[in-house]
């Protein structure tokens, strides 16, 4: 079996942008407007077909249009049948009066990757791959098998910087879920700092100290209108003060 050759990035973006789409982080990405869900849908319907079954052709519906990315499961990459599945998808697109992308920047292209310093990617590596329910991606980053989050990457360190921000995440679980995700990241020698705010969030640390919050809707509404209460009670007794004394 033939090597496929990795592209590079430049060929990449120019392969395809003539078609609409954008090289990003990777894949090939573009969004087609729609006016509402059913003529989303509908494209989406077009646009399917169009591609080969080994595309990695991934589509997000919104009322106001889809979102297409197409990239190599295997290698997290583009390559030259990449490239053709996304003019196919353009030329069948264009039949039916439907315009990806175009030129430059398009709306609602765009990927957020995540990044952690760390002295050792082994040792605190698992205890993200727990309470993110992520998996391995194929540069060494972790992915989300949803495609709803950012990817995270490391990048190794020499020596520590303790007077360096440090990255602070929070995600947000179905409220069954979370101590599943808390037990996941324990497991993983992880550490729990603090149940103040639970069940609205706990805050866990991997073994270097990085934070995440394990964040849910409970008791958020009841937070938000005890400190309203509060703050009312303390304008209150602010204007008692203010009052002249009668006496």
């Amino acid at each position: 079996m033939t090597e496929r050759r990795k592209m590079a990035r430049r060929a990449a973006s120019e392969a395809v942008v003539e078609a609409g789409w954008q090289f990003i982080l990777g894949g090939f990405e573009t969004w087609v407007p729609a006016q509402g869900i059913s003529e989303a849908i509908g494209i989406a319907t077009i646009a399917g077909p169009a591609a080969p079954g080994d595309a990695g052709l991934g589509i997000d519906i919104r009322p106001d249009g889809i979102r297409l990315r197409i990239q190599d499961p295997a290698t997290g990459w583009v390559e030259q049948p990449e490239v053709d599945a996304a003019q196919a998808i353009t030329a069948r697109l264009r039949e039916h009066g439907y315009h990806p992308g175009g030129q430059g920047p398009g709306p609602h292209v765009q990927r957020l990757e995540l990044a952690l310093d760390t002295l050792d990617e082994d040792r605190i590596k698992p205890f993200w791959r727990a309470v993110l329910d992520y998996v391995d991606g194929p540069d060494g980053d972790l992915v989300d098998p949803r495609d709803h989050g950012p990817s995270v990457w490391f990048q190794a360190m020499d020596h520590p910087r303790p007077q360096r921000n440090r990255i602070h995440f929070d995600i947000t679980v179905p409220h069954e879920q979370a101590q599943t995700r808390i037990d996941a990241g324990l497991a993983t020698g992880g550490r729990l700092l603090s149940t103040e705010y639970a069940p609205s969030f706990w805050v866990l640390a991997d073994p270097e100290g990085n934070e995440i919050c394990i964040c849910t809707w409970l008791d958020r509404d009841e937070r938000r209108d005890a400190v309203l209460a509060a703050q009312a009670r303390a304008r209150a007794q602010e204007h008692q003060a203010d009052l002249p004394d009668a006496r």
